[in-house]
């Protein structure tokens, strides 16, 4: 059986050159070579959602792709798909290099310029050690599939547009409609979940910041079982310690609560930190909200351009929530389609706060009235975004979810004082 080789490399004569040399192996089989971290991940993630046999056998990783590092791309890659093996391409194939390399989860390391012999042996290792985990592993998808959980993120195109509501009820819809959830407030200087959930608890997102090996009890520690079954992992409480969560430490969150949640919602707030540009980068579907006003809307569109060219995420990868929605507004949801160059998803949420402000100022809007306007489509939202179960609790209680339409969304993969969604 021919090995399957993905290369991971950006540059146009470096593919050439790989692909060139990997062509010459015996038994091998170059696949088409990605450019960067986001295609390569995409990639697996497609392929693994088919079949762990679809996986190619071994990743080759540039030192110089991005815009993930390499080694942090590396244990994402190991984390996700373990049945992949990774190498590493480096000029520096030194001791404390190849030590962080396996650290990462990498399977060799071969040194640049590249030589034959050198890369033969490297990949037919890489190659008999990746069957030899398949094999265990056993064939077909319903064994591993590699993709892990699905990761939302919930950002704000200015403060007060209602992305903590917005965010709460995402986790509690796909909660109650029997997912494992997990709910991170990633506002880090001025996260309101706790405080919108009426929670009180020592250990935030912070504690795990300077942790390299996140293991489940090492997270268990570090979140709060709410009453409505959501796992929290909250924003610190003083809100200097926020820059402690770097972007590297926020991906390896990420990644530590997809292995163990089946939907992971992180409320990012309005304001872009490394940590909440990392998660965006990484999220299956990120969303943006805004009201129907045109400084709203124009913070929108900054905000759309700014993450493309951070190169975070393309304004197609995008979608566009439109809270406080009403019909005799002006600006209507095509109208923001077209400003933004983003999908607009076919849930907007009412404009009506009433109904909210007692939940909101007694911090306990997760018992927000299952009558409430405002609730239902936040629900519906959850539903048509995929993180409910189709016929779940959720789907028979107060919100109104249609389970799995999609059509309206894109899969790519804040701070608000008193609005919550529909405020």
């Amino acid at each position: 059986m021919p090995t399957r080789i993905l290369p991971a490399v950006g540059d146009a004569d470096a593919v050439r050159s790989l692909t060139t040399l990997l062509s010459q192996l015996p038994d091998a089989e170059p696949v088409s070579a990605v450019a960067d971290s986001t295609q390569l991940i995409d990639t697996l993630a497609r392929l693994a959602a088919e079949s762990v046999d679809d996986l190619p056998e071994v990743v080759v990783v540039h030192e110089r792709i991005g815009p993930v590092p390499a080694l942090e791309l590396i244990r994402e890659v190991a984390l996700r798909f373990p049945a992949v093996g990774v190498i590493l391409l480096t000029s520096d194939a030194g001791p404390a290099l190849f030590s962080a390399a396996m650290d990462s989860g990498a399977r060799g390391v071969v040194a640049l310029p590249l030589g034959y012999e050198d890369v033969a042996s490297r990949v037919q290792a890489v190659a008999q050690w990746s069957v030899g985990v398949r094999r265990h592993l056993g064939h077909g998808g319903d064994v591993f599939t590699g993709v892990g959980g699905r990761v939302v993120t919930v950002s704000g195109a200015k403060g007060g547009v209602g992305t903590t509501l917005t965010a709460v009820q995402l986790a509690l819809a796909a909660q109650a409609s029997g997912y494992g959830t997990a709910l991170v407030d990633m506002d880090l200087q001025a996260g309101d979940v706790a405080s919108y959930l009426d929670v009180q608890f020592r250990r935030s997102v912070v504690d795990l910041a300077a942790i390299t090996d996140i293991s489940p009890r090492v997270l268990a520690d570090a979140v709060f079982r709410h009453d409505t079954g959501v796992a929290l992992l909250l924003a610190p409480g003083e809100g200097e310690r926020g820059e402690e969560v770097t972007d590297r430490a926020a991906r390896q969150i990420v990644s530590a609560l997809r292995s163990r949640y089946e939907v992971v919602v992180l409320d990012c707030g309005a304001q872009l930190s490394g940590a909440g540009a990392a998660a965006i980068e990484m999220a299956d579907t990120a969303l943006l909200l805004t009201t129907p006003d045109v400084v709203a809307v124009r913070a929108a569109k900054r905000t759309v351009r700014m993450w493309d060219r951070l190169q975070i995420r393309k304004a197609e990868e995008t979608t566009i929530v439109v809270n406080r929605h009403t019909r005799g507004t002006e600006i209507q949801p095509p109208l923001i389609q077209r400003i933004t160059g983003t999908v607009v998803a076919g849930t907007q949420v009412p404009a009506n706060f009433k109904e909210l402000q007692g939940a909101v100022d007694a911090g306990r809007v997760h018992e927000l009235d299952g009558r409430s306007t405002v609730k239902q489509a936040l629900w519906s939202l959850a539903g048509e975004l995929g993180i409910v179960k189709a016929g779940g609790r959720a789907a028979r209680s107060g919100g109104r979810v249609r389970g799995g339409d999609r059509g309206a969304v894109s899969f790519r993969r804040r701070r608000e004082t008193g609005g919550g969604g529909g405020g």
